[in-house]
């Protein structure tokens, strides 16, 4: 007699991974309201911004995804926190942010990525960050509004980083701090990734 086959168990609910959030929606209402607040047309921020009005238009009604670059140009001609345009209903529970489920947004070319490590609640003055480097890759950021520092720590791999014409080489464990309102970049030299936490701080009136 042939042996019978068994179907194998459905996954209850509660196992099955977990999905990363959308985050587009939630970045064109907070776009769509920051920009009104300030009486801004789309083309207003667009000249400001450097952004397309079409692409702010797209933002807007969530039906586009924008690069770190993008949001950071929106966020310094908004003159808010890059955390502002990902702000959602603020909690005052504690928050457990499963490295599963986050959602990480990218560069173009998809070799630089950034997941937040704090809720997404509300616009805050200090921001905490893992950023992720591909090999060989490189990031060139935009200039963030005056005050802004960056606190950087390479907790694996190795990470060559620019700033005001000057070259500094961290391996794991190096730290750099620098002021941020001037363009930047990130070069990972190495043929393995590399993995960084960055700790932002905005001026008062950056919020």
């Amino acid at each position: 007699m042939g042996s019978k086959r068994t179907r194998p168990r459905a996954k209850p609910a509660d196992e099955e991974p977990a999905e990363a959030p959308d985050l587009a929606p939630r970045v064109g209402q907070n776009l769509r309201r920051l920009r009104t607040d300030r009486g801004l047309s789309l083309e207003k921020l667009a000249q400001a911004s450097g952004v397309s009005r079409a692409m702010l238009g797209q933002i807007e009604l969530g039906q586009s995804a924008p690069t770190i670059n993008v949001l950071w140009k929106i966020a310094t001609a908004l003159e808010v926190s890059f955390s502002a345009l990902l702000a959602g209903p603020r909690s005052t529970e504690t928050v457990v942010m499963r490295a599963a489920e986050a959602r990480r947004l990218q560069n173009a070319d998809g070799s630089f990525s950034s997941r937040a490590l704090f809720p997404a609640g509300e616009a805050r003055r200090v921001e905490f960050y893992e950023l992720r480097l591909g090999p060989f890759g490189v990031e060139n950021a935009e200039a963030h509004a005056p005050g802004t520092t960056e606190n950087l720590v390479v907790a694996q791999g190795r990470l060559e980083v620019e700033v005001r014409d000057e070259r500094h080489v961290l391996d794991t464990g190096d730290a750099i701090q620098f002021e941020a309102s001037a363009p930047h970049s990130y070069r990972n030299p190495k043929s393995q990734p590399a993995v960084i936490h960055l700790v932002m701080t905005y001026p008062d009136k950056v919020r």
